[in-house]
């Protein structure tokens, strides 16, 4: 029993001021087995009654709260088995000064992370644009948001830049977008017959939603050309450069059929001689 008593007493020294002894140590273990059951259980009880999308968001921020709360149960231990954790706080005081300001950025994106999560600011499956790239959200993690670009590359974004910057989100009020294509046609051109081809073209693409139905608005005189441009409404924003490629080909396609020309900028230049 002494032998026992004295393995449990036996004391590390760390500083002068600073002894940690084994029970103490067996205490901490204790209780962070003991936190971590109750933290499990916890998560468990949360998840039942959530659905799943709201699942992988409590998912991300428990992760991110489980480490506060160990960290707060760690000081509380060690506090009430008599060792002074200011002291140890003092000691270290330059170092988590220079490890704050190193994770500045990383707890800004967790923080970031939280919001977008909590808010809805941004879900799976919307199609966001940043610094003027385009792309789809894949997975929204705490401190990261995956997305995958039109031309199939993976966009990793910091999630500071949803809260610091603009965001465009397309898809924020729904999956459906307006788009639209612009073209000029020559002056004199019939524009009764541009709006019907340009519609026709529009109905013609069955990725178009033909309610509401496609529209065109004559939108100026310009100095070459007189200037059109075709609404449609979609459902998939992530192909919008696809189908306006094909709607191109298409208006291209019966403008000539129909004999309407899309002019190119033209100039006059007169030459002065001077006289002699």
């Amino acid at each position: 029993m002494d032998k026992i008593k004295n393995f449990l007493n036996y004391s590390f020294n760390l500083s002068d001021s600073i002894h940690l002894d084994v029970k103490t140590i067996l205490f901490l273990i204790i209780v962070i087995i003991i936190t971590s059951y109750i933290l499990n259980f916890v998560k468990k009880l949360v998840n039942r009654k959530l659905n799943e999308e709201d699942k992988g968001k409590f998912k991300a921020i428990f992760s991110f709260l489980q480490y506060f709360i160990y960290t707060v149960v760690l000081i509380i231990a060690l506090e009430s088995s008599g060792i002074d954790v200011s002291v140890l706080l003092a000691g270290s005081a330059a170092i988590l000064v220079g490890i704050g300001l190193g994770l500045q950025t990383l707890f800004q994106d967790i923080i970031s992370g939280i919001f977008i999560l909590l808010d809805k600011t941004l879900t799976v499956n919307d199609i966001v644009e940043v610094d003027g790239k385009i792309g789809k959200v894949l997975e929204i993690k705490l401190r990261t948001t995956r997305a995958v670009t039109i031309d199939d590359k993976v966009l990793i974004i910091p999630n500071h830049k949803f809260l610091t910057q603009s965001l465009f989100n397309w898809t924020q009020n729904g999956i459906q977008t307006t788009e639209g294509v612009e073209i000029g046609v020559a002056y004199g051109s019939d524009v009764q017959l541009v709006k019907k081809l340009l519609i026709e073209a529009a109905k013609t693409h069955t990725l178009i939603m033909q309610n509401p139905e496609p529209k065109v608005l004559f939108t100026d005189f310009g100095d070459s050309a007189l200037q059109f441009k075709l609404l449609f409404v979609i459902s998939n924003s992530y192909a919008h450069n696809q189908i306006k490629s094909d709607l191109r080909f298409e208006i291209d396609k019966k403008f000539r059929e129909n004999k309407i020309s899309i002019p190119f900028p033209q100039r006059d230049i007169h030459v002065f001689t001077e006289k002699k």
